[in-house]
């Protein structure tokens, strides 16, 4: 997919929005119904509108709408401030502190409601992350409301403002459609229904400044170019270059979320290409960008794992973030192991500090929940025992509360074209087979190998004693 804009676009200006600048499309011009919308977050809307408020479904929701996709959760701004939406709503929770909100919640259903947000931020003072009050030091009074790094990116965003106001601080022109049942009219401020039907991806004002605000709307124009199918206009994609190290400097932990979001959508394989075309890849993962420069072949793996997810999510199988990192840092894991094998290692041992030193280094740029490195590890650590199991270790792999994600993961490896010993196959049919089958299939386990022979060997006796 070609993420770089096409034909006409580079000659698209800025969009500059005013107050007057709203395109406002009624009812029966527009394909939105209220049947579409979750009655959750319709509660939500009414209950706003019947207080006296103004209030929107906004953003992704209305976008994917639009383009014939079912979103996947509904967001809401409204001019109440976040202690009036948590009056409203006594299933609401405030949230956040770069970025306060409200979280109204209705069994797992979570809607999130936002005041509009406000122009204030481009005057804000010039201030350190570290000198900002921690969480345990805030006393509400000494948090500014807005505060810029010395980079300009906005570390605090709680002015508000209007309606108009907040289109003009969202970042793509198809996340500033707003649509309300108080008229049950469609408002677009930055010509978001024209680039969406020309399927392009545009930033609201200069793309070098809003980068700059936010490094991570970097990767979210590439997750939005491979979820939509669209392309990046060309000053979008022009400024990511001189953009694309400030993503050094937004916490390990927000990168985390934002590549699962990123790779975990369903279109991860052309995000990945996306990734890589635009130098990204070897910021957020270093060590198997550069094993990948060594080893091509390892490419192929990521891809073919990537693949994988992408189909898990079509068919609506689960996903974990574990995997999709397991598979991300398994280059490195094996360049590792064979260097420290190389040094004298046993290869277990080799392995399980492969794996630790792999995570330990990845923590520096996407930081891993020990959640999901305890699963990288222990999938990783399984895999020499599926290649080789001895007929006696089966069931007891077999009943491992990890095995399931471990025969996956070499079924994966396998398909990629790696020396598994075909025992990805042969635990796929183990699982398939009935009794008889199966005991078939562990005779014809080699001992000590675990690898298939084809044909059950003779255990040798031993000589008698003289």
């Amino acid at each position: 997919m070609n993420s770089a804009s096409g034909n006409d676009s580079s000659a698209l200006p800025p969009p500059v929005l005013t107050t007057t600048s709203a395109r406002i499309v009624p009812r029966d011009q527009h394909p939105i119904s209220r049947n579409q919308i979750s009655d959750s977050a319709l509660k939500v809307l009414y209950r706003l509108i019947n207080a006296g408020h103004q209030a929107f479904l906004v953003g992704g929701g209305i976008r994917d709408l639009l383009v014939g996709l079912e979103p996947k959760d509904f967001d809401i701004a409204t001019d109440a401030l976040p202690e009036e939406v948590r009056a409203l709503f006594r299933n609401a929770r405030l949230i956040g502190r770069r970025f306060r909100l409200a979280h109204v919640r209705f069994g797992r259903e979570i809607i999130e409601v936002a005041t509009f947000r406000g122009m204030a931020a481009d005057d804000a003072p010039a201030i350190e992350r570290e000198d900002l009050p921690s969480r345990r030091r805030s006393t509400g009074d000494n948090e500014p409301a807005a505060a810029l790094s010395g980079s300009g990116m906005i570390l605090r965003d709680n002015v508000y403002g209007t309606v108009e106001d907040d289109a003009a601080r969202r970042d793509f022109t198809i996340n500033a459609l707003y649509y309300t049942p108080a008229d049950f009219c469609l408002y677009d401020f930055a010509g978001g229904l024209e680039d969406i039907e020309q399927r392009r991806i545009r930033l609201i004002g200069d793309p070098l400044q809003r980068y700059r605000e936010d490094p991570v709307r970097i990767l979210r124009a590439l997750r939005f170019a491979a979820k939509l199918g669209f392309e990046l206009d060309a000053a979008a994609a022009a400024a990511i270059p001189d953009s694309a190290e400030l993503l050094l400097d937004v916490p390990p932990a927000r990168l985390f979320d934002e590549v699962v979001k990123l790779l975990l959508h369903g279109q991860g394989e052309a995000t990945f290409d996306l990734l890589c075309r635009f130098g990204i890849l070897e910021l957020l993962f270093p060590s198997t960008a550069a094993e990948i420069i060594r080893d091509p072949t390892q490419e192929t793996f990521i891809r073919t794992a990537l693949a994988n997810t992408d189909r898990r999510i079509s068919e609506d199988l689960p996903v974990t973030p574990g995997f999709l990192y397991a598979a991300l840092l398994w280059p490195t894991v094996v360049a590792e192991q064979t260097t420290l094998e190389a040094a004298g290692e046993s290869p277990r041992d080799a392995l399980v500090q492969a794996g630790g030193d792999a995570i330990a280094r990845q923590q520096a740029h996407t930081s891993v929940p020990r959640r999901f490195s305890t699963w990288m590890r222990e999938t990783w650590e399984l895999q020499p025992r599926l290649e080789s199991p001895t007929p006696r270790q089966v069931e007891r792999l077999m009943s491992h509360p990890r095995f399931r994600a471990a025969y996956d993961f070499l079924v994966v490896r396998e398909r990629a074209g790696h020396d598994t010993g075909g025992m990805g196959d042969w635990w796929t049919r183990f699982q398939a087979a009935d009794e008889d089958a199966r005991q078939a299939m562990l005779g014809a386990l080699r001992p000590g190998t675990g690898r298939s022979s084809g044909r059950k060997r003779r255990r040798r006796r031993k000589p008698a004693a003289s």
